[in-house]
């Protein structure tokens, strides 16, 4: 499952949808607005999206991962607009037999749509408005 929303989730709920007999771990990446970026204060994150674009990236990394993976499902949701401090940003939830293929997947899963997802994110702060750098960091 794929969803690009404005509306924040419950990941209790998505959690609950992962579940069946076959599954054993549940790993999961919840990205949340952090409340100070490189000594700023963060007031607001405005997320921007190219949503059938983002989409069909976000789809090709889920497949991918399941390929590459012994995995079970993976859903991913990401949303857009203006978010504030702590509001929740993007879920990969990977459900699988074993943790060890959860945690990689999941690991790929995040770092792919960093990569290669056309969604941009601006945070202001009391100084002004910066765009964020979607690289991986090492």
């Amino acid at each position: 499952m794929i969803k690009i929303t404005q509306e924040d989730f419950s990941v209790d709920e998505i959690l609950k949808q992962l579940k069946n007999d076959d599954v054993g771990a549940l790993v999961t990446f919840l990205g949340v607005v952090r409340g100070e970026s490189y000594g700023q204060q963060i007031e607001l994150m405005e997320i921007e999206v190219y949503p059938e674009m983002a989409f069909k990236q976000l789809n090709e990394i889920r497949v991918n991962a399941l390929e590459r993976f012994r995995v079970d499902d993976i859903h991913i949701i990401h949303r857009f607009g203006s978010l504030k401090v702590t509001e929740n940003i993007v879920l990969i939830a990977v459900s699988s037999a074993h943790r060890s293929e959860a945690f990689d997947a999941c690991e790929y899963v995040i770092d792919e749509l960093k990569m290669r997802v056309p969604i941009w994110k601006k945070e202001h702060t009391k100084d002004g408005t910066y765009w964020v750098e979607g690289k991986k960091l090492e």
